[in-house]
């Protein structure tokens, strides 16, 4: 072949020059080098990443420290407004209990207010007679009984016995009127459980007999505010020696009612 030069060895056989294992030679070394320089690149490569991941582990150190460190400035910072809300809390509770209690109180108030105008209701009015002219003697009797029941709300009066009874503690108005004939001593005393509170009175005319015809009855009225225990009885009786007088008209009356529980 043209280019290749045959050398003629022991036995007549021909080999190929050294040119063509010089070639193979060279590239085996040069492959090697090329390998070799890999390998130095390879291990600069991995010197440089094992650089960096410690740099990358120390920066993560770092971090993580710093974290670490805003977590717990967090923490301490959670705790503290925690705390605070839960002071700000106990105070408001505390405001609003004692509110509450001023308001129940009020309440309380309010309701014995309400209880109080929505009390018993006790009133009554009555005379002596329902029908024609009566005169009462002292007598005869000195308590006065009023038949003739007008108004008698709550029933605390009682027109069998003139007696009035204290439904409940109280605050209570009597009044009464009485009218007799003016040559007769007239009037009438209201009791408590039988002690004089107030009365009327009128003494006979002392005139000429003409005077005494135009001027045939004279009156008396009077009127007290009196505190009641419940139980308690008020009564009308007459003075002695005295005498009233009443017909349809309602002319001897006795009224009271509650002004307001106790």
């Amino acid at each position: 072949m043209a280019g290749i030069e045959m050398t003629e060895l022991h036995g007549g056989k021909k080999q190929p020059c050294c040119g063509i294992q010089m070639g193979q030679t060279g590239f085996l070394k040069l492959m090697i080098a090329v390998l070799a320089v890999l390998c130095i690149i390879l291990g600069a490569l991995l010197v440089a990443l094992d650089v960096n991941k410690k740099r990358v582990d120390s920066d993560l150190t770092v971090e993580l420290r710093e974290l670490r460190v805003l977590v717990k400035d967090m923490e301490t910072k959670l705790n503290a407004t925690e705390q605070q809300m839960e002071k700000r809390l106990n105070a408001t509770e505390q405001k609003v209990e004692k509110r509450l209690k001023a308001t129940e109180q009020k309440v309380e108030k309010l309701q014995s207010e309400v209880q109080q105008l929505e009390g018993p209701k006790v009133a009554f009015s009555a005379s002596l007679t329902a029908s024609g002219v009566i005169r009462v003697f002292s007598s005869a009797s000195p308590f006065l009984v009023y038949k003739r029941v007008i108004t008698n709300i709550g029933n605390a009066y009682d027109s069998n016995t003139g007696e009035f009874t204290a439904p409940v503690k109280g605050i209570y108005y009597f009044s009464f009127s009485t009218v007799g004939l003016n040559h007769v001593l007239s009037g009438a005393i209201l009791t408590k459980n039988g002690t004089i509170m107030v009365s009327c009175y009128d003494h006979p005319a002392i005139g000429e007999i003409g005077d005494i015809v135009q001027d045939l009855f004279d009156t008396g009225a009077n009127s007290v505010i009196l505190q009641l225990e419940a139980g308690e009885k008020v009564t009308m009786r007459l003075w002695e020696n005295s005498e009233v007088y009443d017909n349809l008209n309602g002319l001897t009356t006795f009224s009271g009612f509650l002004l307001f529980p106790l």
